[in-house]
Order: structure tokens, then sequence, then C-alpha cells
């Protein structure tokens, strides 16, 4: 496997520019020239209703049908059908709930972690106000990892569906969620997995997975502010309801769960994420496309961003004043450039503010993941320094935040 070229790939990024380091990607990635390309060819040629049968809105059709294709594409989904689109992560999943609880009756049971983001959580939780009940698996304290085994006596014929995170957004550790799907599929349950943190850095494949259900956010992902779930199709279309207007079949998918329908020029975009990656694949001497191009690229992307991660892992556990949130090894299946710690003594804020002049942009707080950090008990009121690189950043980058976290501290 050849070495990332990554002066390749900042080309790929306009906005990336020697005065900024954007090391808070965990919050929003930077967008890759083929996303807007493809924004503006819709907003100029193709800026209309769909369903109509002139030849414009024909052509807009198809393009919405084309960006449902890639997050297809993306997400290794067996039909575009399966894929619901919308504005965030967070609002899929409450849709999803609020479809899914049309089939439920007061007394079933789901379960919750207390290690998600609240994308993956609130939305279920809510459920409690329809009489349905709500469990909590909780973070092992001895491992600080979600367990198998803590989860195992949470679950009963009762159990409707369990909601977990494929990537803490704190921990940045990777969690197996094939083994926890096969444990929820035994007892007749769905899983519904949180995708957000994990699909900017790895190849995301439902199939190999068995997720019932998978979210994640484009906008961090390399592409515009638009977001996907998937679905396999037989429960989206007979264990979820319909959200949408009335006369929506259970049978229309997936557009019962898309009320108001999704951005059309944001969806159309979603091909620039799949051709961006098809060019990378290709600058390296891989020649293929579609989802052998999606995977091959994330292979590049997984070696560079463990590098990315030992520069930094390397200089924290050095320091006998720091405590890494997570994962201490950089180990590329193991965890995601997406790095959490605190120092003794130290705000977490004050340590961001000094290093801000820099021109290093990295974040201090609980990023939604409240209850995790709660349960952490990290002792600082101001929550986890977290730095969360991606593939476009250099080891030149890391060196520059070390220097400035070096000079803070």
């Amino acid at each position: 496997m050849p070495k990332l070229d990554t002066d390749y790939v900042r080309r790929q990024f306009p906005a990336l520019t020697d005065d900024v380091v954007f090391l808070d990607n965990a919050g929003g990635s930077q967008v890759a020239k083929p996303v807007f390309d493809r924004m503006n060819e819709f907003m100029i040629g193709a800026n209309v209703q769909l369903g109509a049968t002139y030849g414009t809105s024909v052509a807009a059709s198809r393009k919405v049908a084309e960006g449902r294709a890639a997050l297809a594409t993306l997400l290794n989904a067996d039909r575009p059908e399966e894929v619901v689109m919308g504005a965030t992560a967070t609002q899929l999943f409450d849709q999803l709930a609020q479809s899914l609880v049309q089939h439920w009756v007061p007394g079933d049971e789901i379960v919750v972690s207390n290690f998600d983001h609240e994308a993956n959580i609130g939305p279920w939780r809510r459920l409690e106000q329809r009489g349905i009940v709500v469990k909590t698996w909780e973070i092992s304290n001895d491992t600080r990892k979600p367990e198998a085994e803590d989860l195992a006596p949470l679950l009963g014929p009762k159990t409707r569906l369990v909601a977990m995170t494929h990537c803490s957004n704190i921990f940045g550790g990777i969690n197996d969620v094939r083994a926890i799907a096969d444990l929820v599929h035994d007892y007749g349950a769905m899983l519904c997995v949180d995708g957000v943190a994990y699909a900017p850095h790895r190849a995301v494949d439902v199939k190999a997975l068995d997720a019932d259900f998978y979210g994640f956010s484009v906008y961090k992902t390399y592409g515009p502010h638009h977001a996907a779930l998937y679905g396999k199709y037989d429960l989206l279309r007979h264990k979820a309801g319909n959200i949408n207007h009335y006369f929506y079949g259970e049978d229309k998918v997936p557009n019962k769960l898309e009320p108001g329908n999704p951005n059309y020029e944001l969806s159309y975009s979603c091909v620039g994420v799949i051709e961006y990656l098809e060019g990378l694949a290709s600058a390296h001497g891989i020649n293929v496309s579609g989802r052998a191009a999606v995977e091959a690229s994330f292979d590049l992307i997984a070696d560079h961003e463990t590098a990315l991660s030992e520069r930094l892992l390397a200089y924290l556990r050095s320091r006998e004043d720091v405590t890494i949130v997570g994962e201490q090894s950089s180990e590329r299946n193991l965890r995601v450039p997406t790095i959490s710690f605190v120092i003794a003594g130290q705000s977490s804020r004050e340590i961001v503010e000094a290093v801000d002049p820099s021109g290093v942009g990295i974040r201090f707080g609980d990023f939604h993941s409240k209850r995790l950090v709660q349960a952490l008990d990290l002792g600082d009121a101001d929550g986890v320094i977290r730095v969360s690189a991606v593939h476009y950043n250099t080891l030149d980058e890391m060196d520059r935040l070390i220097e400035r976290l070096e000079s803070a501290v």
C-alpha cells in the first residue's frame, strides 16, 4: 500500500492554508472540491422541484437519486432506498425513534448507553413519555470501554432496540459493533449505531456490521452539511411508521421518514464525496471506482491517521501530568485520531485558549457526550481537551500543536 500523498490531498480542499491548522475536525471537516462543484452544478442547472415531467425537473430528480446512491455506496448498503437523508444525524435518529415507536407498545424496552453522543440517547429516552421502558448500558469503570457482558443482563424478550456508538467522539476508540449486533439479534432486537465519529476515518460496511440502522454526518466526512441514516429495507418498510404526509403509504421507503424532503443540492453534492475518494485512489495508482475506491482510499487514510495519532499520543504519554481519556494505543483497528486528554492542575479551557492565538484549532468541553464525561468524573468543569485530526492533517501540524502545548503548560 503506497504512502498517502498529503500534498495531493490538501490540494483537494481549497479551505486549507498554512495559516490555520484544523484539528477540530470531529465537529465538522473541510469540504472536498468535487462536493461544491456538484452543489454549484445543481443550483445553476437543476434548482427546481422534483417530480414534474418537464426536462429540468426530471434531471433534478435524477441528480438527487444519484446523491442517495452515492451514500449507499459509502455505507455499502444493498440499495439506495435503504438511505434516509436529512440535515443532521441528531435529527435523523429522532425521526427514526418517532417512526419505530408507532409499532411498539407500553412496556416494550430499549437500551441506551451512557457513553454515546446525546444524538443517539436523547431521542430514545424521550420515548419514556410513550410508556417505553428505557434501560442504561453503562461504561465499565475498570476498562473504560463498553463491554458486552454489561449489556447482556439488560436484554430480554421485551427488548426492541439497543442504541450504541461505533466510535466515541471523546475516546476515539472503535467498538466491536458486529459482536454487539450478534448479541442483540439473539434476543430478536434491533441495533441502531451512531457512526458519526467513525465514518470520516474508516470505510463503513453496514452489511459486515449487520447493523439494523446506522447514521452519520456527511459534513464530518468531507461533504456538505447533510446526514444519512441507513436502515435495512425490510425494517424500514415493515417496522418503521410514517412520519411524513398521511397519504404516504407504509411501503413508501425511504420517503415516509423524510418529512418535507431532504435538501436537494446537498443530496446531489454527496456524489462529490465518492468522486473525491475515487480520485484519491487513482492518485495513488489504485484504478478502481465506486465501493472499491471507498475501501482503498480509507485503507490509505487509516495508515496516515495512525501516524498522526502516534505523534500526539507519544508526546502525551511522555508527560506524567497528562491523562489520556481512552485508548492510549495508536493502532488503526483500535482507534481513530480523535484524542482527548486532561492535564493535572490545569483548566482545559485555559489550555485551549492559550493554543488559539497560534492558529491551531482544537477544542475543550464534553462535545455533547455529557453523560460520558460526567461518568468519567475527570475533575475538570471544562471537560476534556480534544484534538481531532483527519487525513488532510500532517505530521508537521501535529508538531506545531505539540510545540504550542508545551509552551502552554
